[in-house]
């Protein structure tokens, strides 16, 4: 009697493996997809070997915003590498606390630009914010001159969510989804106020930056 041997299940390609994992995001925020901590192994800025064989440690909560976006927590010396290779133009820094010295040398060997807006980190966020900060913050980040940028505060949770998820609103996302994404970073720690403030924020005055920007 001869022995049939059925074929071995075809292997799945990373490729189709990360196309199921958005299509899955997408069908969870109701069409709009998320964004989660940097999981990918290829960088936006280049090859691997840009930045000449160190170890590429994203600082935390990293992750792609958009097209020359960028989000974390406050970089550490580990995370230099990392950073070198997104051939970064600018920072959006969201603390009141003077810039790390460590981490302004780094920026200043490396020609980046440091963009401070200085926003109180008290849960009270929807009191103490001052929102022409939020604004102007957005302004830098929407000139195409200034990416790749990237936006970051102390961990990147509650500062970073409300000013990306200020972006997002002048994407045109729904507020559902902002909130999503907003919950996705800071997860235990969100914060009611933060999300009231966002949904008050007034895009009016900005909608004109976005047409051909972001």
């Amino acid at each position: 009697m001869q022995l049939e041997i059925a074929p071995a299940p075809r292997q799945r390609s990373q490729q189709e493996a990360e196309q199921e994992q958005r299509q899955r995001a997408e069908e969870a925020v109701g069409g709009v997809a998320s964004i989660e901590p940097w999981l990918h192994p290829k960088l936006p800025g280049g090859d691997d070997d840009d930045a000449g064989g160190a170890a590429l440690v994203p600082p935390l909560n990293f992750a792609e915003v958009h097209d020359g976006i960028f989000r974390s927590g406050l970089p550490a010396a580990d995370n230099f590498a990392f950073l070198r290779s997104l051939k970064l133009r600018s920072i959006v820094y969201l603390c009141p606390e003077p810039y790390p010295e460590e981490n302004t040398r780094f920026l200043e060997q490396n020609g980046i630009k440091l963009h401070q807006f200085g926003i109180d980190g008290s849960k009270e966020l929807l009191v103490n914010i001052p929102e022409e900060k939020i604004r102007e913050a957005l302004k830098v980040i929407l000139d195409v001159r200034n990416r790749p940028v990237l936006i970051h505060c102390k961990r990147g949770k509650h500062r970073t969510g409300c000013v990306v998820g200020c972006l997002r609103k002048l994407q045109k996302w729904c507020l559902a989804s902002v909130f999503d994404e907003y919950q996705q970073f800071a997860a235990a720690k969100a914060r009611s106020t933060d999300q009231r403030f966002m949904e008050l924020f007034d895009t009016s005055s900005l909608m004109h930056l976005t047409a051909s920007q972001c």
